[in-house]
């Protein structure tokens, strides 16, 4: 299996705790890009930061990414904006772990006027020690992208 292709990216309210994941994983060997889309221009907001992280998500150039703002709540909604990309806030080490394991999610959100530097980083272990389980899962996931598929569709 190839490595892992990681993107991670903030808002302002969260460079400082992107930072520190970053740099956390990077020195345990991970293949992660730090996007800096926001980062010198004061009038990006949120929205455009979650989306281009969830585009680059999309298109396969990146397998799983994690976006961080003042609550994880604001880059969830716009990451899930994008048809294929699946998003959740996470924090705690047990929802990191469900959010891969049961709902095949790509996208991993959090907020650091939420959660602190060091359980951060064992959140982002979590989700990225996880794989799909499948099992009953399987069938709500597959219903879940079925009804996206659709719901797409009708805004075409």
């Amino acid at each position: 299996m190839s490595k892992m292709k990681i993107a991670i990216d903030a808002d302002d309210a969260a460079f400082d705790l992107k930072d520190v994941v970053y740099d956390y994983l990077k020195s345990k060997g991970h293949d992660i890009t730090d996007l800096h889309f926001a980062e010198g221009n004061a009038d990006v907001t949120y929205p455009e930061i979650g989306y281009n992280l969830a585009r680059k998500i999309q298109s396969g150039e990146f397998d799983r990414g994690f976006l961080f703002c003042g609550t994880g709540l604001g880059m969830a909604m716009i990451a899930n904006k994008v048809e294929g990309v699946y998003a959740g806030v996470c924090h705690d080490v047990y929802s990191a772990e469900r959010l891969k394991k049961s709902n095949d999610a790509n996208v991993l959100t959090m907020g650091a006027r939420v959660v602190g530097s060091e359980h951060a980083k064992m959140i982002c272990d979590a989700w990225l020690a996880s794989e799909f389980a499948g099992g009953s899962s399987a069938k709500k996931v597959e219903m879940m992208r079925k009804l996206e598929r659709e719901s797409f569709q009708c805004n075409k």
